[in-house]
C-alpha cells in the first residue's frame, strides 16, 4: 500500500522544478488589448500603438497585444504581412513600434504575434520586449493550427508556416513569464513545463473561431491556470463577421485557482486588471499539489533542460 511517503514528488518532473525567481513586483496592472485588424497594416499598427499608449497612460505595467494583430489571419496573407526580425527597421515596422513604444512608455510588452520571414520560412512569432526596448524573448508558435471539422472550419497553417522549435520562459520587470501562441494552450505538457520552469505567468495570445471558442477558449485557459497554480492571461482580436478568418474574441485573465478575473466580449476594447502574485503562495499553500504529485508512478521529463548544462 503506497503511502504518503513514498510518493517522491520531487521525482515527478526531471529535472526538478526551477524555483521562481525574486518578484521586482507583486502586485501591478496588466491591459489586454482586443484590437481590431484590418487589411491595412500602417493602419493596424498605429491603433495598436495607441491601445498600448492608452493601458500605459491608465498604469499598466504590461501590456499584451493579439495574435496576428498587424494584418488577417489567413494563410494568402502570412507572406504578404511577415517581417523580418532580424534586419529591423524599414523591414519589420511592427516589430520596430513594439520596441520604441516599450522604452518610451517603460513597460514590458508581450507583442501578441505576427507573422516572421527567415530565410525561406514563415514562423507566427510572438516578440517579448522589456521596458528598455530590448527583445527579451522570441517565441516561434510550436504547435501549428490543422483543424479540419466538416461544416464548420477548415484551416491548416502547416500550408504556409513552420512550427518553432523552443519553449520560451523569460523574466521580466513584471515577474517570469511563459510564452505560447495560440494552439499551443491546448497542450498542457507545455505549461506544466513552463510552471516547472518557475513562470509566474503565462501569456497566450491567441485567435479561436466561433467553433472552439465557445467551447474550449475559457475552459483551457481556466485548465492551465488550475493545474499549474498560476495566472493565465490571453489577448485575442476583436471579432469581425466580414473576415474569411471570424475570431471570437474574449481577452481574460484567469487567477491560479481558476477563477476567471477579468474579460472582455467580442468588440475591439482593452481589459485592465491586477495581477496579485501572492495569491500564488496563498493557493499552493491551500492546495498543495508540489508536494502531492506521485513522482514514483509519473514524470514530466523537460528534455530541452535536460540536455543542457542547468
Amino acid at each position: 500500500m503506497a503511502t504518503a511517503a513514498s510518493f517522491r514528488p520531487e521525482a515527478a518532473r526531471s529535472p526538478p522544478a526551477v524555483q521562481p525567481p525574486a518578484l521586482p513586483l507583486s502586485k501591478f496592472k496588466v491591459a489586454l488589448c482586443q484590437l481590431s485588424v484590418t487589411a491595412d497594416k500602417a493602419r493596424n499598427i498605429a491603433r495598436a500603438r495607441e491601445a498600448i499608449e492608452a493601458a500605459a497612460a491608465g498604469g499598466a505595467k504590461l501590456v499584451l497585444l493579439p495574435e496576428i494583430w498587424n494584418g488577417p489571419y489567413s494563410n494568402d496573407s502570412f507572406p504578404e504581412y511577415a517581417e523580418d526580425i532580424e534586419a529591423g527597421g524599414d523591414a519589420a515596422p511592427s516589430f520596430s513600434m513594439m520596441s520604441e513604444v516599450a522604452r518610451s512608455l517603460q513597460i514590458t510588452l508581450v507583442g501578441g504575434s505576427i507573422s516572421e520571414r527567415s530565410g525561406n520560412k514563415l514562423y507566427n512569432t510572438c516578440c517579448v520586449f522589456g521596458s528598455d526596448g530590448e527583445l527579451k524573448g522570441k517565441h516561434r508558435k510550436i504547435h501549428l493550427f490543422d483543424i479540419d471539422i466538416p461544416g464548420k472550419i477548415t484551416f491548416k497553417e502547416s500550408k504556409t508556416l513552420t512550427a518553432g522549435q523552443d519553449l520560451t520562459v523569460v523574466d521580466t520587470d513584471v515577474g517570469r513569464i511563459g510564452i505560447g501562441i495560440c494552439y499551443d494552450i491546448r497542450f498542457q505538457e507545455l505549461a506544466m513545463l513552463y510552471a516547472a520552469r518557475g513562470a509566474h505567468l503565462l501569456c497566450y495570445p491567441g485567435a479561436f473561431n466561433m467553433t472552439t471558442g465557445p467551447l474550449h477558449w475559457e475552459l483551457l485557459q481556466r485548465a492551465r491556470a488550475a493545474d499549474n497554480q498560476l495566472f493565465v492571461a490571453t489577448c485575442a482580436p476583436a471579432r469581425d463577421t466580414s473576415a474569411g478568418y471570424i475570431a471570437w474574441g474574449h481577452s481574460t485573465l484567469v487567477g491560479p485557482f481558476g477563477e476567471v478575473i477579468a474579460t472582455a466580449e467580442h468588440e475591439e476594447t482593452t481589459i485592465m486588471a491586477e495581477i496579485d502574485y501572492s495569491l500564488i503562495d496563498q493557493r499552493r499553500q491551500f492546495l498543495p499539489l508540489q508536494y502531492q504529485r506521485r513522482g514514483d508512478l509519473y514524470q514530466l521529463v523537460d528534455v530541452q533542460r535536460s540536455g543542457s548544462d542547468e
